[in-house]
């Protein structure tokens, strides 16, 4: 493996992760594939570290597999790769993951984008599912995510024709929640990264998260009936006193960090 086909840095509780081949508009290969998802799972096991910002190098986010890669696979008739760990990975990450979009964004680096739980691109970053065009049907589950995102007629568009959409573009159909002048775009990601790192519980946030994706697929009740139970739950017994006093002290909060998952409740 390439070590530095993806980069990791954490300062004041966020973490960066980088996508390193800026030469490639960091187009996937399956050593950036692993080394990202160790780097995922180093975050989400470090105490230190409350927000994760996904990012690339250079001028593109990450224009999908590469296409080296592609062509070799296509030649060799290829079926599914064999992974120890699914590419919906990110999904299952406890701590927030903020996509930040600098350019071009295609293929597998759409998805992993829509993996993140808040978007941020440049005005001007190119975002495109890619898959059609390469005569490719949409892989790793992309149509559930983005029609639960931007909607079934929004997706529909995206995911026939391929297109390529503005980060403007792109904010105004709500798949990013904002779009920003790129000089303007990693400063506005780090203001909004530490104000969540500061301000809210990671526990909290850790719940909001689950339950966010578990209500895709289940009814109101279910829902309301977690939200009370974990409402009595020691996480809320822990973090809520805590909280109320820095409201009313006109602090910040100081609640308990996640620790390792191997060592967090079921």
């Amino acid at each position: 493996m390439t070590a530095d086909v993806v980069l990791y840095e954490c300062d004041d509780s966020v973490a960066t992760i980088t996508f390193n081949r800026p030469d490639r508009m960091n187009a996937w290969t399956y050593d950036m594939e692993d080394l990202y998802f160790d780097l995922l799972t180093r975050a989400d096991d470090d105490p230190a570290v409350r927000v994760i910002v996904l990012t690339g190098a250079g001028r593109g986010f990450c224009a999908g597999l590469d296409a080296r890669v592609l062509a070799e696979r296509a030649a060799a008739g290829a079926g599914p790769r064999d992974r120890v760990r699914p590419m919906s990975l990110p999904l299952t990450v406890r701590k927030p993951m903020i996509a930040a979009v600098n350019g071009g964004c295609a293929g597998i680096g759409f998805y992993h984008a829509l993996c993140c739980d808040v978007r941020f691109a440049a005005s001007d970053a190119k975002l495109a599912t890619s898959f059609t065009r390469r005569g490719i049907a949409p892989e790793f589950g992309i149509t559930w995510l983005l029609a639960r995102i931007v909607g079934v007629g929004h997706a529909s568009d995206l995911l026939l024709t391929a297109r390529a959409v503005t980060g403007s573009e792109a904010a105004a159909m709500g798949l990013v929640n904002r779009a920003l002048p790129l000089d303007e775009l990693m400063p506005t990601v780090y203001e909004y990264a530490r104000d969540l790192a500061v301000n809210c519980a990671p526990r909290a946030v850790a719940h909001a998260k689950r339950q966010l994706w578990a209500d895709a697929t289940r009814a109101y009740e279910d829902s309301y009936a977690q939200a009370v139970a974990l409402q009595y739950g020691p996480d809320h017994a822990a973090d809520m006193p805590e909280g109320a006093a820095a409201f009313v002290e006109k602090r910040p909060p100081e609640f308990e960090p996640l620790g390792p998952r191997d060592a967090a409740p079921a």
